[in-house]
């Protein structure tokens, strides 16, 4: 008897470790080394290639501007390399003696869905002074010159109305060019994702611009309203009632998802909001469905849990104010060290073959 009192003890302790119950009480560059770069957003992005446009930046040492401009949400990729200039198949070691006339120049590829060309240029305006004739930060020479190059004939009015907002900031002229985009070469390796390859390495730019930059929620957040009380008892069983609304946790290793790993989103069981996605799930050994992350950042919702003279912090969903579970930083380190410890009684699973007709084909991309 007192072996089994002893274990129902343990049981309780960790199933209250695990998922338990919680009540909630969020201009001119200086010259430096870049030791660290901003998180780049667009990491777990998908982009349609049909919505990818281009446009070529000039300013200064292509290392530093490459690095800025792909950090900018909505960027696809960025490349350095040699742009209008006089010769055939440049080297580093030609353009840098100012004799072909080529520019240091990033090839930026965006997603015109998420950001426009407008907000580029606004971007590219915070990394250079624009007034200062073939040279940025501690380079001179026409290569370090600043411009703007482009194919698409659109973009001439819009390139324009941004250095007229511009010349107004300043005395003196604004001397960037803008042409077409005559040619451009892509510059060697070693020059690709430099400041990536080497944090210390020379910069003369400043990433205060991308730091804190407003990105846009992945999920809409007004698709999926939270129903009344009388609508989400109907709708819930007694359990998923209890976990959502009354902060309850159910059994490790007796609910329905802890060991389901086939592919597809699971939604909160309350709105439908998406919050996980299958390829975050992994097996934690715990007994409850283990995530390195949810779908997007803004779906969920942390608080401070002091319950049973503990400090953890619970997870809620974002529309429905559902209790999900708890946010442990024991999760993969390879993957980011947290571990979303989640009660399959709050969420829904949505299997990849009916996400389309469910009405979650644009999250298709994050299970594949």
């Amino acid at each position: 008897m007192k072996k089994m009192g002893w274990f129902l003890i343990l049981s309780l302790v960790i199933v209250i470790a695990g998922c338990g119950t919680v009540t909630a009480t969020n201009l001119f560059p200086t010259q430096k080394s870049q030791s660290s770069l901003p998180d780049n957003p667009n990491t777990n992005l998908s982009f349609d290639e049909s919505n990818l446009k281009e446009i070529w930046f000039a300013g200064g040492c292509f290392w530093g501007v490459e690095a800025y401009m792909s950090r900018i949400y909505g960027v696809y990729d960025v490349t350095s390399g040699y742009a209008n200039g006089h010769t055939e198949n440049p080297t580093y070691e030609e353009v840098i003696t100012g004799k072909t006339g080529y520019a240091e120049t990033v090839h930026v590829k965006y997603d015109s869905t998420r950001v426009n060309l407008e907000k580029l240029l606004t971007h590219y305006f915070k990394i250079i002074d624009p007034t200062l004739l073939n040279q940025q930060g501690n380079d001179r020479g026409e290569q370090y010159r600043t411009g703007i190059y482009y194919h698409n004939e659109e973009d001439i009015a819009i390139i324009n109305n941004i250095i007229e907002k511009e010349q107004k900031r300043y005395d003196k002229p604004v001397v960037t060019e803008v042409e077409p985009l005559k040619n451009f070469t892509l510059a060697e390796e070693y020059h690709q994702d430099y400041l990536e390859k080497k944090p210390n390495g020379y910069c003369h730019v400043e990433f205060d611009g991308v730091e804190n930059q407003e990105i846009p929620s992945l999920i809409d957040p007004a698709l999926y309203p939270k129903p009344s009380d009388k609508e989400i008892k109907a709708k819930l069983t007694i359990e998923q009632y209890e976990v959502t609304q009354g902060n309850g946790t159910e059994r490790a290793y007796s609910n329905e998802y802890w060991d389901n790993y086939k592919p597809g989103i699971y939604v909160d069981v309350v709105t439908g909001e998406p919050l996980f996605s299958s390829a975050d799930k992994y097996d934690s050994m715990c007994g409850w469905p283990s995530f390195t992350k949810p779908i997007d950042p803004a779906v969920v919702l942390e608080y401070e849990d002091t319950s049973f003279n503990m400090v953890r912090t619970e997870v809620r969903s974002r529309t429905g104010n559902s209790h999900l579970g708890h946010v442990f930083d024991d999760g993969p380190a390879d993957r980011g060290g947290l571990r979303y410890c989640i009660n399959s009684a709050a969420i829904t699973f949505i299997p990849e073959a009916n996400m389309e007709e469910a009405g979650y084909g644009y999250l298709k991309h994050l299970v594949q």
